[in-house]
């Protein structure tokens, strides 16, 4: 799909939660705000108010990180690296983002579609090469990027163990975030153990099950909650955060805090 620029920026401005918009360059202790920006796919993804309750963990992660962190989630439904880049989305982030700001690409869902010649990229190949352009970007604007391998969604076998369904784009993340010397948040094994640990019956609550819909890749609040909180700890543990950035690690995030605004025309 070809989108001009005005288009690509009104898609992507819709795109940030408009509730996490932090006002002001400075936060008291004279640090300013930070931005983390996100470039992903539907299971990032600000969710709104036709879609509830399916939910981006990105809509919640702005509940574990300081105030003095505004959460630009630039997610879309349906993208992959490649698409985010042809349609000019990256170009959109590579605009805004400064110094200090965060890069973090969650990228494979939709990477993996070998059938659609417009997202489709190979894990060793041309997928790295999309990575790349994300990394090397956010570089160039004194902006440190941050690498995530991709949530697991929730497929078990019948004896009930939880089976990856990424095939070899989590290892092909993990190389280049070694050869790059990139931050890697592998919430793609860390996602896969919580899923094994809650089970099959119980993981249900965490994905966007309702009367009508059995959706085994997006979340509903608890899932949501629960994938940004992994996503909160890899930041603390890889030290791309320090501990004064990051909250409620531990804590309770009401279901309730999670809100699903109007589309925007």
């Amino acid at each position: 799909m070809s989108l001009s620029r005005r288009q690509v920026t009104s898609a992507a401005v819709a795109s940030i939660p408009l509730a996490f918009a932090a006002t002001g360059t400075a936060h008291a202790g004279g640090r300013r705000h930070r931005t983390l920006y996100i470039a992903g796919d539907s299971t990032a993804a600000q969710k709104y108010a036709d879609a509830a309750p399916e939910t981006g963990w990105g809509m919640a992660l702005p509940f574990l990180l300081h105030r003095n962190f505004t959460v630009a989630n630039h997610a879309v439904n349906g993208r992959s690296s490649k698409s985010f880049v042809d349609e000019g989305r990256l170009e959109v982030i590579l605009s805004s983002i400064r110094p200090g700001d965060f890069l973090l690409i969650q990228f494979a869902h939709n990477d993996e579609k070998s059938a659609d010649p417009t997202r489709y990229t190979e894990p060793w190949s041309t997928y790295q090469e999309y990575l790349r352009m994300y990394v090397e970007g956010a570089r160039a604007r004194g902006a440190r990027p941050v690498l995530a391998t991709a949530v697991e969604r929730r497929r078990f076998d019948a004896d009930g163990r939880a089976v990856p369904s990424h095939g070899e784009y989590p290892a092909a993340m993990r190389a280049l975030a070694a050869e790059e010397r990139v931050a890697l948040l592998d919430i793609q094994a860390l996602s896969l153990a919580l899923w094994q640990e809650l089970g099959v019956e119980e993981t249900k609550k965490y994905f966007n099950w309702t009367a009508t819909e059995q959706d085994n890749t997006h979340f509903d609040p608890p899932g949501a909650i629960a994938v940004a909180r992994l996503v909160a700890r890899e930041l603390l543990r890889t030290r791309v955060l320090a501990p004064r950035d990051v909250r409620r690690l531990d804590g309770e995030i009401p279901e309730s805090w999670i809100t699903w605004p109007e589309a925007v025309a």
